[in-house]
């Protein structure tokens, strides 16, 4: 039995814009569907935009006889691979096959056939058609998505029925409403369960009020093809559409977190046909995702349906000197449905013009009111409560756990693999909440030194910096893992700080990077390692940009197929990223947090291994 390579008409370079995933209707057809072969798309991805047009990638078919080549080629609407393609790009094939070899998908003893080749060509390559459908099945559905060069996109797939306003989502319908995009370099042919991939399941932030599965920064694209696995990114309700909790009403809040759980419980039934492995979904979310991510632990609803977590940039929690908690506290504590109601609903309801004294009167009216209107109102809902259904408690429960009988354990969390983080900056786009008698505390401390770099506002600017940074992000997450490791209630932890930008951030005029260089660190703020997670940076500055990105990725695919972030170095030198695999060899492994060692990695390149930070004051 032979494996088969087929090229495609015209290439591609980067990305195209395509249209959302849809279900078939009778009218349509599609290019190509999985129906007789499993679709392997192999492209050696560096992560540089700009290189893109230099490379090309190919499409790898089942094994068949050498006879049935280009009848299999045909049938997805292919050619065989010209021998003049393979030969041009032959360093990137190389690649790209040593790979398939490596993780054992194909024998590298066996044959690829090209055209006007021999069948002992061992690499291969083509582009792909701009637009180029493929049909996947699953689920009693038929979804068409498209390709390009670098992975299968199934955007804007329906996970849930059209819901009622304030009401529980299901699944079990088909109308368009609350959607989830996938990508995934590989579809594997019907009704096989071979070689499915880990999957990571993105859920974005925002605050609750705002943002989108469809972000480009947060495109599975290039993840998927550089690390060979599934990224599924999904929306949910949010704002008051998502979050409203009205006491005594069967409107008990957290439905965003619901639709979150059905969009996981979606994938989990479904994402096979894609090419990804239901057991082995690791949720990732940034910001209000993470916070979600954290909810996610600790809900009934969702443990035993992920395999492991990370919360990137987490909010929550405040420090010893009496500082006053915002809502960004309630990120990681609960409010009761009657607390949450005391902020965000009667206000509610009066900026809607819903001021009958019948709860039942006002909440018919409020169903009423435009859902653009509703969510522009100056009160909005916005936080996760204690519903009893999907949130049960205050906050994340962190208590002892029996590590001998896993019969016992606490079972209120779930005992998986986690990483939590911070940007070493992370407050820089949130304002600290100080008021001048605090700020007055802070300085009678001695806990936060002042800055001496001769500009008085950026001293003051890097104080009130490093005090929100702590109050909001830090505390609570090295609180969180290290907690969550001493009581055995984390299967591992790990922790890591953020120490390269996507650029000179300077939100206030404040002077700029040190010596004025574009290419030297300055701060780190909220958000910005989600481009290094995704592999999404549009702007190279310096290789140092190039390799971190790579090496970024490396750790978040190798946490989402093994529960360690440490990739395997044999992997990435059989990838071609031998400038990362040296890196992580010169700076040894990112360790797990310990009850003996609060170990923060400092994310950069190089990396390098340092201790919790401010822990004094964060006590």
């Amino acid at each position: 039995m032979m494996a088969v390579l087929s090229t495609v008409v015209a290439l591609v370079a980067g990305f195209s814009a395509f249209a959302r995933s849809q279900l078939i209707q009778s009218q349509e057809t599609a290019d190509v569907s999985n129906a007789e072969n499993s679709l392997t798309l192999i492209y050696q991805n560096n992560l540089n935009a700009s290189d893109d047009r230099n490379h090309v990638g190919a499409l790898l078919l089942d094994p068949v006889s050498q006879t049935s080549a280009a009848a299999a080629c045909a049938s997805v609407n292919e050619t065989l691979l010209p021998k003049s393609t393979l030969q041009k790009y032959h360093s990137d094939f190389a690649y790209a096959l040593s790979y398939q070899d490596f993780a054992e998908y194909f024998d590298a003893a066996n044959a690829f056939y090209t055209e006007n080749g021999s069948a002992n060509n061992g690499s291969y390559n083509a582009g792909l058609v701009d637009g180029s459908k493929i049909a996947v099945a699953s689920g009693g559905n038929t979804f068409i998505g498209h390709r390009n060069q670098k992975s299968f996109q199934s955007l804007g797939i329906p996970y849930a029925n059209n819901p009622q306003r304030w009401t529980y989502s299901s699944h079990s319908g088909s109308e368009d409403c609350l959607s989830l995009n996938i990508q995934t370099p590989y579809i594997l042919k019907s009704g096989s369960k071979k070689s499915l991939r880990p999957v990571m399941f993105w859920i974005h932030g925002g605050g609750f009020t705002g943002g989108t599965g469809a972000d480009p920064l947060t495109d599975g694209g290039n993840l998927a093809s550089k690390e060979d696995l599934v990224v599924v990114s999904i929306n949910y309700r949010l704002s008051t559409l998502g979050f409203l909790a009205i006491p005594g009403t069967d409107i008990s809040g957290n439905l965003g977190i619901a639709d979150q759980i059905v969009a996981l419980d979606w994938v989990r039934a479904n994402i096979a046909s894609f090419g990804g492995n239901p057991k082995q979904i690791t949720v990732i979310g940034g910001s209000a995702g993470a916070g979600s991510v954290r909810a996610l632990l600790g809900s009934p609803k969702a443990i035993g349906k992920y395999q492991g977590a990370v919360a990137v940039s987490n909010l929550g929690g405040r420090v010893t000197l009496g500082l006053k908690g915002d809502y960004r506290t309630l990120y990681s504590t609960y409010y009761t449905i009657n607390q949450s109601y005391a902020i965000a609903g009667s206000q509610i309801f009066s900026a809607a013009g819903c001021n009958d004294t019948d709860i039942s009167i006002q909440i018919a009216c409020l169903k009423q009111v435009d859902a653009l209107k509703l969510v522009s109102l100056p009160t909005v809902a916005r936080y996760v409560v204690q519903d009893g259904k999907f949130v049960n408690t205050p906050k994340l429960i962190l208590a002892t756990r029996n590590r001998i009988r896993s019969s016992t354990r606490n079972d209120s969390t779930a005992h998986v693999p986690v990483i939590f983080d911070v940007t070493r900056d992370d407050s820089l786009k949130v304002a600290p909440g100080i008021n001048s008698t605090w700020a007055q505390r802070i300085i009678d401390s001695k806990l936060f030194p002042f800055y001496s770099t001769g500009n008085l506002t950026l001293d003051s600017f890097n104080v009130s910096r490093r005090v929100a940074t702590d109050k909001t992000f830090r505390c609570i997450d090295q609180a969180t893992v290290y907690a969550g490791i001493s009581t055995y209630v984390f299967e591992k932890a790990y922790f890591y700080q953020m120490e390269r930008t996507t650029g000179g951030y300077d939100p206030n005029k404040l002077g700029g990077p040190a010596n004025n260089d574009p290419n030297n660190p300055y701060f780190r703020f909220h958000g910005a390692d989600v481009p290094f997670v995704f592999g999404t940076l549009s702007k190279i500055r310096e290789p140092a940009d190039l390799y971190y990105t790579q090496l970024t990725t490396g750790y978040f695919a190798s946490f989402a197929k093994t529960g360690n972030p440490n990739p395997d170095l044999d992997y990435l030198r059989v990838r071609g990223y031998d400038k990362v695999a040296d890196s992580i060899r010169e700076t040894g492994a990112w360790n797990e947090v310990t009850r003996k060692g609060k170990e923060v990695w400092l994310l950069d390149y190089p990396s390098r291994s340092g201790s919790f930070v401010d822990v004094d004051q964060c006590k």
